[in-house]
C-alpha cells in the first residue's frame, strides 16, 4: 500500500468512513441479564426511529429482536433512564417486563404470544408515572421497580420510591392497586436488591443538593409478611461518601462499592475486599448500572481500573483479582451473572462495544452477541496515544490522542494538522479509549481529535473528580485549553487550526471556552448549557436542578457567580465562528439556551449557524440527525481551517 500513498492536505484525504456509516453504528448494546439459560440486552435502532430494541440470543446463537418496532424499551426516571426490562421463565416461555418510551407505562409481554398488555396506569399530571428497574417477583404476582410519580406540572415537582406493581394487569386503569413498598423518605432511590433469603431488601438513597457521586446512603430493610419495608436504617454512605452499587453475597453478605477512601472500592459487610488506588465503581448516571456481579461460588465480576474498566474476577478470600483474557480493554457498567457465567458489554480501540460472555470456571471468554464486524477495513482506523498533560498548578490532565491516520494518504512535509478538543458530557463522568467512528470520520480525513479527560472527570478517583467543585466553567476550560496549547508547542498540532467541540456539559465547556479564551479558531456547542441562572433556577429536570450547588456554589451565596461563568452573559466575547446543534425534545438542555445565547450575539456579525431537530432530546438517536450533524461540523471545520473535504454539504454560516 505504501506505493501508493498520495500527498494530500489535511482535511482532504478521501474516507470510506462517511456520516451515514459513522451513524449506523452509533451508540452501544446495554442493559444486559439472564433470562433462563439466555442473554438478553437492549440494542441501538438509529436507522428504526432511534428507539432501542431488545434483543434475546437464543440457545443456537441466533439473534432476535423481542418486539417489534416502533416498541422503544427505555426508561426516562431521572431523564437518563435505567435498566428498562426484566424477564423469568415459566412452563410457558419467557415472560418480560418492559418500559415503553413513548408512554413510560410497563408492559408485560410473552414473546410470541398476544401484544403486550399495560400494567401501570397513565397519569394526566406533570411527567406522569415512569418506572425503572423491574423485578419480576412471580411468588408475590408482583413486579417490584422505582415509580417516579410527577405530583405537579413543574419538573420538580416528582417523588420517588420502590412499588410493586400486580402482574394480573390490575393496576392498569386504577394508580390505587399500585402497592408502594416503603415511604418516600428520599428525593432519589434505586431499585430494591432482596437478599437470598428474602427477608431483607437493600437499596440506594440520596438528597438535593447532592448527586451520587457526591454522597449516597445504602438503606437496608426487613421485608414483612405484607411484602413491605420495615426498620430501613442506614448500613453505609453519606454525605460524603458514595455508595454507587449494593448487592448481596449468595450467603446472605451485604456487598457494596464505596469511595471511603478516595477510590470506589467493594465492601463485603462493611470489610474491604481489594484496597487499591482505583476504580470499582464509577458514576450512577443511570438506575441500575453494574459494576459488579457476585457469583454462585462466592467470587465476584468486577470491573476495575484507572481511567479504564477492564473486566476481572475478585476472590473474596484473598484480594486478588484475575483479568478476562480478551482483546477488551473498556467494559460499560452492564454486567450479569448467572452461575458461574458473566455477561457484559466490552469493547477496545479497535473495536465497538459488543456483548461478552465470561466462564468464571475456565476464563473463557467469547464474543456472543452484537459482534463488532470490520464494516471498512481497519487502516482506517484511528490508533490513539494516551497521554498525560501538564496543566496549571503542575496537575496532570489525561487525555487520549487520535492523530490523523489514513494508509492511503499523507500531508506535505512542514504542515501541521487541525486538531479538534472534545469535551465530554457530565461533566462527571470520563471519555473510554474504544473505536468511536465518529473520531474515524475525521481523523481518516486529515483531522486530530484530543479526547480530554479534564479534572471532574471520572476514573482517577475522588479527589480529581473533585477539582470541579465549585470551578465548572473554569478547570475544564483550563484543562482543555493546556491540552490544545501543548499540541500546538509540541508541534503535534498548528496552533492556527485548533477547534473544541462538546456536547451537554462538554457543549457548556466548549461555548465557556469560546467566550474565555483565544485558544480556538472554531467550536462545535451540542445540546449546551449556556447560561447556568436559567438552567439552575427552573429551566433543568429534577435529577441535576441543584447540581450547580457544588459545581458552581450555592446560588443563594454566590449568585453573581453564575452570571459571571455563563456565556449567554458574555456573547459579545465570542469572536470565533461556531455551529450549534440542538434537540428540539431536551428537557434537559432545552432549547431556551440556545435561543437566549443567538439573541445576545445577533447583530455581532460572527459566522455561526443553528441547527435544530425535531423529535430529538438530550442526546441524538436518529440516524438522519446524526449525518446532518456530523456533516455539518465538517464542514464548519472546511470553511474555517481552509480545507478541502469531498462529497459534504456546504453549511450555511449566517452573522
Amino acid at each position: 500500500m505504501g506505493e501508493s500513498v498520495r500527498t494530500l492536505a489535511y482535511g482532504a484525504w478521501p474516507s470510506p468512513i462517511d456520516a451515514a456509516l459513522a451513524a449506523a453504528h452509533d451508540g452501544r448494546p446495554d442493559d444486559v441479564g439472564f433470562v433462563g439459560d439466555e442473554v438478553w440486552w437492549t440494542a441501538p435502532r438509529p436507522t428504526e426511529g432511534g428507539r432501542r430494541a431488545l434483543v434475546r440470543r437464543h440457545p443456537d446463537g441466533t439473534e432476535e429482536p423481542v418486539l417489534p418496532p416502533p416498541w422503544n424499551v427505555r426508561s426516562r426516571v431521572i431523564e437518563y433512564g435505567g435498566r428498562p426490562w426484566a424477564a423469568v421463565t415459566t412452563d410457558a416461555g419467557p415472560l418480560v417486563v418492559f418500559v415503553n418510551f413513548a408512554d413510560q407505562r410497563l408492559y408485560a409481554y410473552r414473546p410470541g404470544g398476544a401484544e403486550p398488555r399495560p400494567l401501570t396506569p397513565v397519569s394526566p399530571v406533570g411527567g406522569g408515572l415512569r418506572w425503572v428497574e423491574p423485578q419480576v417477583r412471580p411468588e408475590r404476582g408482583e413486579v417490584w421497580c422505582v415509580l417516579e410519580e410527577f405530583t405537579g406540572d413543574g419538573p420538580t415537582d416528582v417523588r420517588r420510591l420502590p412499588v410493586a406493581v400486580p402482574l394480573d394487569g390490575s393496576a392498569a386503569d386504577d394508580r390505587d392497586r399500585l402497592r408502594e413498598l416503603t415511604g418516600a423518605r428520599h428525593r432519589f432511590v434505586t431499585g430494591p436488591r432482596v437478599s437470598p433469603d428474602g427477608r431483607r431488601a437493600a437499596w440506594l438513597a440520596w438528597d438535593h443538593p447532592r448527586m451520587p457521586w457526591d454522597g449516597t446512603e445504602l438503606i437496608v430493610a426487613d421485608i414483612g409478611p405484607d411484602g413491605t419495608f420495615r426498620d430501613a436504617r442506614t448500613a453505609a454512605g453519606g454525605p460524603e461518601e458514595s455508595v454507587t452499587q449494593v448487592d448481596w453475597a449468595p450467603d446472605g453478605a451485604l456487598l457494596y462499592a464505596s469511595d471511603r477512601t478516595g477510590w470506589w472500592n467493594l465492601y463485603r459487610d462493611g470489610s474491604p475486599l481489594c484496597d487499591r488506588d482505583e476504580e470499582f465503581g464509577g458514576p450512577l448516571w443511570k438506575l441500575g448500572q453494574r459494576w459488579f456481579a457476585p457469583l454462585d461460588s462466592g467470587v465476584i465480576a468486577v470491573l476495575h481500573g484507572r481511567g479504564a474498566a477492564v473486566l476481572g474476577i475478585l476472590d473474596p478470600e484473598t484480594g486478588e483479582v484475575v483479568d478476562a483474557a480478551g482483546p477488551w480493554t473498556e467494559f460499560a457498567p452492564a454486567l450479569a451473572a448467572h452461575g458461574e457465567r458473566v455477561a457484559g458489554v466490552g469493547a477496545s480501540p479497535h473495536s465497538g462495544y459488543e456483548v461478552v460472555e465470561l466462564d468464571a470456571r475456565t476464563g473463557r471468554a467469547r464474543v456472543i452477541g452484537s459482534l463488532h464486524e470490520d464494516v471498512v477495513d481497519p487502516a482506517y482506523y484511528p490508533r490513539p496515544e494516551i497521554r498525560t498533560f501538564t496543566g496549571p498548578d503542575g496537575r496532570d490532565i489525561h487525555a487520549h490522542l487520535y492523530p490523523p491516520h489514513h494508509p492511503g494518504c499523507r500531508a506535505p512535509e512542514g504542515t501541521l494538522p487541525p486538531y479538534v478538543i472534545w469535551a465530554h458530557g457530565g461533566p462527571t463522568t470520563r471519555s473510554p479509549l474504544v473505536l468511536d467512528l465518529e473520531i474515524a470520520y475525521f481523523t481518516s480525513r486529515g483531522i486530530g481529535v484530543a479526547e480530554v479527560n479534564y479534572g471532574g472527570s471520572s476514573g482517577h478517583g475522588r479527589e480529581y473528580r473533585n477539582r470541579l467543585r465549585e470551578q465548572w466553567g473554569v478547570v475544564d476550560v483550563e484543562d482543555c485549553a493546556a491540552v490544545a496549547l501543548a499540541l500546538a508547542e509540541e508541534g503535534t498540532a498548528d496552533r492556527r487550526r485548533l477547534a473544541v467541540r462538546g456536547g451537554s456539559a462538554g457543549g457548556w465547556t466548549s461555548a465557556a471556552s469560546l467566550a474565555t479564551t483565544d485558544v480556538y479558531a472554531c467550536g462545535t456547542v451540542i445540546y449546551p448549557i449556556l447560561d447556568l441562572t436559567g438552567w439552575g433556577t427552573g429551566e433543568t429536570h429534577d435529577f441535576e436542578s441543584q447540581y450547580l450547588e457544588s459545581l458552581i456554589g450555592p446560588y443563594a451565596e454566590v449568585p453573581g457567580r453564575y452570571a459571571e461563568r455563563s456565556p449567554a452573559e458574555h456573547a459579545d466575547r465570542v469572536t470565533a465562528p461556531f455551529l450549534l446543534l440542538q434537540g428540539l425534545d431536551d428537557v434537559i438542555c432545552p432549547p431556551v439556551q440556545c435561543e437566549r445565547f443567538l439573541a445576545r450575539m445577533a447583530g455581532r456579525g460572527v459566522p455561526h449557524a443553528y441547527l435544530t431537530f425535531e423529535g430529538e432530546g438530550h442526546g441524538f438517536r436518529r440516524a438522519e440527525t446524526m449525518v446532518r450533524a456530523l456533516e455539518a461540523e465538517l464542514s464548519l471545520y472546511a470553511q474555517v481551517f481552509g480545507l478541502d473535504p469531498q462529497g459534504i454539504p456546504t453549511l450555511e454560516l449566517t452573522r
